[in-house]
């Protein structure tokens, strides 16, 4: 049996990021709210929702490629949180440690797909 999205470290780490982004973006200006913020929270809320649903497709190709997504977001998140901090909406020290637990999130993620991939070789032989 296949386990959950939600057994898997990457998806726990991925929440825990979206509620740490939500935490920093609601003292941003009201005039941020359908810039950075909005997009900053979306792109934080899109890396446990692909995970999830790739988690929940039927092919390892499917699910690599929606880690490939979330990977994707990760990166997203990165950036908009330099921006963010570059026009000092975040402080240095929050934005640090965005930068860190993305910089985590990333890493984990990577060894994912590392994992998802050599599987793939295996089953091909």
């Amino acid at each position: 049996m296949r386990r959950s999205y939600k057994d898997l470290i990457v998806w726990r780490k991925a929440m825990d990021l979206v509620t740490e982004v939500y935490k920093a973006t609601s003292v941003f200006p009201k005039n941020e709210l359908y810039g950075l913020t909005t997009q900053l929270r979306r792109a934080a809320v899109s890396v446990p929702c692909n995970i999830a649903e790739g988690q929940g497709r039927l092919t390892r190709g499917e699910f690599q490629q929606f880690l490939g997504y979330a990977r994707g977001s990760i990166m997203e998140v990165e950036t908009l949180t330099q921006i963010s901090a570059d026009l000092k909406l975040l402080p240095s020290t929050q934005s640090i440690q965005l930068q860190e637990r993305t910089a985590e999130l990333g890493r984990i993620l990577n060894g994912l797909l590392s994992a998802v991939r050599g599987s793939d070789q295996r089953s091909d032989h």
